[in-house]
């Protein structure tokens, strides 16, 4: 018979999980150095993202050489439009919104390399249309790597994140990566300044009204990070509750 004051055997203690045993973070195993890394800078990235979609009408309207060096097309719209006026900054533009619009590629290169398919995983979430629309980019990144590099940079809707983790997952080169998207990058880049020149003053009229209803997505940006913040914060398990 045995003793109600004994203390319970390992088997029937059920040990807490682990923190990196978290299924939204994107590995199966214990973090390396390089794990804790990558995951720091996608983080820095996801940060950036919402604070440049925060601040881009505002950059459009009185700054736009330096949205465009960060890598946007309606920066580099607009910059075309005022050079066709004389503005003389555009080449310096060009070359720096060139490296702009490649500078966080690597990381999710990285990530790809790293974690492969689990980050998809984590990426589509619960949802659906994100898991088919993920699928069906990591199919075509997978059949036509270097096209799906060059149609990165075309002003279509595509899941520029998941083709580079596609693309580092199966093993192309960072090298390749980087030399087909600097290119693709220059000559996208010079064709939106291109449009801006062409275009002119309606070019710069249509931009300018393009950030003024950047205003309302910006805040709707931000309402919805802070609910999704408050939603997976009033979600979250308790673990006392299972105690």
């Amino acid at each position: 018979m045995s003793d109600p004051e004994s203390p319970a055997t390992p088997t029937e203690v059920s040990a807490d999980p682990e923190w990196w045993e978290d299924p939204s973070l994107p590995w199966k195993h214990k973090p390396t150095l390089a794990d804790v890394s990558c995951f720091a800078w996608i983080s820095v990235v996801a940060v950036y993202s919402v604070v440049i979609s925060i601040l881009r009408p505002g950059l459009l309207a009185s700054a736009p050489h330096v949205l465009a060096s960060l890598g946007s097309w309606s920066g580099a719209v607009m910059v075309g439009a005022l050079a066709q006026g004389g503005d003389p900054w555009w080449p310096l533009v060009w070359a720096l919104a060139t490296l702009g619009f490649v500078k966080f590629d690597w990381i999710y290169w990285w990530a790809g390399r790293l974690w492969g398919r689990e980050l998809i995983e984590v990426w589509s979430g619960r949802s659906a249309r994100a898991r088919r629309w993920n699928e069906r980019a990591e199919k075509f990144a997978r059949k036509y790597e270097t096209l799906a590099i060059i149609v990165n940079f075309l002003p279509i809707p595509l899941p520029r994140a998941v083709i580079l983790a596609v693309l580092g997952e199966a093993g192309t080169s960072l090298a390749k990566l980087l030399t087909v998207s600097i290119i693709s990058s220059f000559i996208t880049t010079g064709g939106y300044l291109w449009v801006g020149w062409y275009f002119g003053e309606p070019a710069r009229f249509v931009m300018e009204t393009y950030g003024n209803y950047l205003w309302y997505v910006s805040l709707a940006i931000l309402v919805f990070v802070f609910a999704n913040v408050w939603w997976k914060q009033s979600h979250k398990p308790n673990p006392s509750a299972h105690s």
